[in-house]
């Protein structure tokens, strides 16, 4: 973790021009409304173009109320059931429009719900075909987080766009009645408005460069977050002591946060006083034309109150929409994050006519000359590897932390392509097989398994999730893996909670929990399987009684095994020893001993330590 104050990671504002073709995304928004909810759209929509006139027909009928009482009173007369009449027109109105603006926010809530629920399932269903190797890079997390962000934030962007064309259209209501009597209103209030506009434009486009530009410290921040107040890092933050150094990587991180947005916002309310002065002179300007015009006897005073009226909320809709307008530009250039990231495409393609997996196999794997460079590295994982993996082998992967074990079965399972060279299965190229049938006959543990907070039955489920119901298949499961013994001790047994998330869990040790993640590799009746180092957690006895169950369990089937463990590893039928992701001896147990290289110079240094 870096412990220097954050660089300023500066983003050039965007351009009127870019800000503009923003707005292209706002088409592909909305048909994932669209996709949202058909029925909630039109209704919300429908509401806002009733509501959007309820202003217009506010503003008349007071005018109307107030010319009549004016009436009424020069002519002395008492027949007021038209006045009435108008009042409870205007009440009817009020409690309408009331009613409408509460049915809007109601569905806008809605709607945002599910619309963040759909674009979350997006997000999640798109990230399941990407590789991994593209999780494995930071520019890919930082389109990610973004992308997560927006999930949530663009509901609001729903709300300002359908709040935006009902403003419009109760303006184009109110600017009939103005126009009709002086068209210059129209221009000073335009005059008075554009530079407010223009300033909330410049502000909004300074504060989206800000935020984008400190995307990856904020994930950071968010980590150290994570570190400081987290069941699981509690134990190394305590042994080590480690709060302090915590606390003060959040200090700095959020301080700097912190001073960027106050500088921001401190010029921002500055200069937003300043228009808003601007506003309100003009906004006075016109009001005493009006009042000129009602006292040399033009306008009645009725229409002074529906010309007053009608311009207050005309300056405060074109204020609000063009401040809108700004926020919606916003929003859209937030949109192009998050349709960026379902831009990203897998480069793992599947083939266009996918050849099923083998129901038995005969010629097995056979790497040639293979290669593979992780993104944006120099150093090559594996290098030149030229072997080839028997029917019903069990092959033992040796080498050093870092020497490409890991990296060489995930390309077996085709988690990655290789950069150079190929993979062959059954003497064709494994790219031309059905990529979900080639990993569902490819069972896989690694070391790094992880611990679901779920059910004891769940966790070993995830090894074939679709027989997540098949509970002799999931017992079956944990006798081969000995988690069976584990289950029996355990209060709800197979349908008890693991870990402390949720109420009620039980944490497991490390050896526990790698019989549970052990289970996993039994729940496929898959032709290749393979354990990378899952079993570090057990003792040297207990490792190899479970590598002697699994070689029983596993006859006629080939497997690999990554184990720094001697005794294990001499169990296996061949022995691979990988060196700075090349292969440099392949052979038994006894060949290799006999041979004298790196193998036998591992074996004795470890056979040292037992003596």
């Amino acid at each position: 973790m870096n412990t220097r104050p954050p660089k300023n990671t500066r983003i050039d504002p965007l351009t009127i021009k870019e800000r503009l073709a923003a707005l292209r995304n706002l088409p592909a928004f909305f048909k994932l409304v669209w996709q949202t909810n058909h029925w909630m759209t039109i209704v919300t929509s429908v509401l806002r173009v009733l509501r959007s006139a309820m202003p217009l027909a506010l503003l008349y009928v007071g005018k109307l109320i107030i010319d009549e009482v004016i009436k009424l009173n020069h002519s002395h007369t008492s027949g007021t059931h038209h006045l009435w009449a108008l009042v409870a027109t205007e009440l009817g109105l009020a409690i309408l429009t009331d009613a409408l603006s509460r049915a809007i926010t109601l569905m806008d809530s809605l709607l945002g719900d599910l619309f963040s629920n759909h674009t979350s399932v997006k997000i999640m269903e798109h990230a399941a075909t990407l590789d991994l190797d593209q999780f494995e890079d930071s520019i890919f997390y930082d389109k990610l987080e973004r992308a997560r962000q927006q999930t949530v934030g663009r509901t609001i962007l729903l709300s300002q766009v359908m709040s935006q064309v009902q403003d419009l259209i109760t303006m184009a209501f109110l600017a009939v009645g103005l126009m009709a009597f002086n068209p210059w209103l129209i221009v000073l209030l335009l005059i008075a408005i554009i530079p407010a506009f223009l300033g909330e434009s410049y502000f909004n486009d300074q504060s989206y460069a800000l935020t984008r530009g400190q995307t990856p410290e904020r994930r950071e921040l968010d980590y150290v977050r994570y570190l400081g107040a987290s069941d699981e890092t509690a134990k190394e933050v305590k042994i080590f002591d480690l709060s302090g150094f915590i606390i003060e990587r959040f200090r700095q991180l959020s301080g700097k946060f912190y001073d960027d947005n106050r500088k921001l916002s401190i010029r921002r309310s500055v200069w937003g006083t300043f228009f808003a002065v601007l506003g309100s002179l003009g906004y006075y300007a016109a009001y005493v034309v009006i009042i000129i015009k009602t006292v040399d006897g033009s306008v009645t005073i009725g229409q002074l109150v529906f010309l007053a009226g009608s311009f207050r909320q005309l300056r405060t809709l074109l204020e609000g929409i063009l401040t809108r307008f700004t926020s919606v530009s916003q929003g859209a250039i937030y949109l192009r994050d998050f349709f960026e990231f379902f831009e990203i495409i897998p480069k793992i393609k599947v083939s266009a006519n996918p050849l099923p997996f083998p129901k038995k196999l005969q010629q097995g794997f056979t790497f040639e000359d293979v290669g593979f460079r992780y993104v944006n590295s120099d150093r090559w994982a594996n290098r030149h590897l030229s072997f080839t993996l028997n029917p019903g082998e069990k092959l033992a992967l040796v080498g050093e932390n870092g020497a490409g074990k890991t990296t060489l079965v995930k390309l077996l399972a085709r988690l990655y392509d290789p950069t150079e060279g190929r993979i062959l299965l059954e003497g064709i190229d494994l790219r031309e097989y059905d990529l979900a049938d080639l990993r569902l006959n490819v069972g896989i543990i690694f070391q790094d398994y992880l611990r679901y907070q779920m059910t004891f039955a769940q966790n070993i489920a995830v090894g074939n999730i679709d027989q997540k119901e098949n509970r002799p298949l999931i017992e079956a499961s944990a006798q081969r893996s000995m988690a069976d013994v584990l289950a029996a001790k355990l209060p709800g047994e197979y349908d008890q909670m693991l870990g402390k998330r949720f109420a009620d869990g039980v944490e497991l040790s490390g050896g526990e929990w790698q019989k549970v993640a052990l289970a996993r590799a039994y729940m496929r009746d898959a032709q290749l399987l393979i354990l990378d180092e899952p079993t570090s957690a057990l003792d040297a006895r207990a490792e190899f009684e479970v590598f002697q169950r699994f070689a029983e369990l596993t006859k006629g089937k080939s497997a690999v095994l990554i184990s720094h463990r001697f005794s294990t590893v001499r169990m296996a039928d061949r022995i691979l020893v990988l060196e700075k992701g090349e292969l440099i001896e392949i052979g038994s147990h006894e060949e290799l001993l006999i041979k004298g290289g790196r193998y036998a110079e591992l074996f004795d240094l470890q056979a040292m330590g037992y003596r």
